[in-house]
């Protein structure tokens, strides 16, 4: 088979607008599983949320999470790469969210230190009611801004990944173009209203390749399937990359492929095309 490995994003792509897995990408992900394709999870969000979304799968998947600044094999404890800001990075960082008003989310693992009980911090919160314990996310509201020094100097082991968060896309934009100015980061986005932002050198690609490199994969036999901004770098590095159908323009203009949209089952429709009837037709 020529595919031997699928990495799919997670929002707006494996979920759908319920953020939800359909039927029928769970279907399709088995029956790739079953015909011996790895399937891992590539997403923005800190690992045990993504976690969570991988053992709903029904496969023991790896996790590629922050944007690829955490990866576990399908063992929690079996950590195959990280990366952190470091607490140079998280300061400058802070500082420049600050400038614009913009509201910080700085994520470990498994917990996010946040300015206030509002996005992600609050779909973490709220979501910590329906998951198992060992997968729910510490959520820690830093009000007071000399607490943020002393945030960074407890968990510089820790912190992976920050995002900033606003409705208001000028100011996104502005700090965004801001934030380029450092060079030991890199920032990205997943949506209009947010930015992300990592260590230097740290993609979703990056972690893609070294996932490969465990499990000895060519490029040529990975598809990797996403929608926005921080999935370019794994959908240039596939042998086969794949836009979902409502992916952002500049990313289906990257893509070798683009696929239905996340509401109608995209994942599992790549899956479907380049895997089950392949080897349907080549048994």
């Amino acid at each position: 088979m020529k595919y031997k490995l699928i990495c799919t994003d997670m929002d707006g792509t494996l979920l759908n607008t319920s953020h939800e897995v359909s039927e029928r990408n769970k279907i399709a992900i088995n029956k790739a599983h079953e015909l011996g394709v790895k399937i891992a999870i590539a997403t923005g969000r800190m690992y045990n949320s993504a976690a969570y979304y991988a053992d709903i799968i029904g496969v023991k998947a790896p996790v590629i999470s922050a944007n690829g600044a955490f990866v576990r094999g399908k063992n929690k404890e079996d950590v195959i790469y990280k990366k952190v800001l470091g607490m140079d990075n998280c300061m400058k960082i802070l500082a420049i969210l600050n400038k614009y008003d913009i509201i910080p989310h700085y994520h470990t693992p498994e917990a996010v230190f946040s300015g206030d009980l509002v996005y992600s911090a609050k779909i973490y919160n709220d979501r910590n009611d329906s998951v198992p314990d060992e997968l729910k996310i510490d959520v820690n509201i830093i009000k007071d801004m000399n607490e943020w020094e002393k945030v960074f100097r407890d968990h510089d082991a820790d912190i992976l990944k920050c995002i900033g968060v606003d409705e208001d896309v000028e100011k996104i934009l502005k700090a965004k173009e801001e934030l380029r100015q450092i060079e030991d980061i890199e920032v990205v986005s997943s949506y209009i209203t947010n930015i992300e932002i990592n260590g230097k050198d740290v993609t979703k690609g990056r972690a893609v390749e070294v996932l490969a490199s465990l499990y000895n994969i060519d490029r040529d036999e990975i598809i990797c399937i996403g929608d926005n901004e921080n999935d370019l770098s794994m959908i240039e590095y596939a042998g086969l990359g794949v836009a979902m159908g409502n992916a952002e323009e500049y990313v289906k203009e990257k893509a070798d492929y683009v696929t239905a949209t996340n509401a109608e089952d995209g994942v599992a429709k790549v899956i479907e095309k380049f895997i089950i009837e392949e080897y349907l037709e080549n048994r």
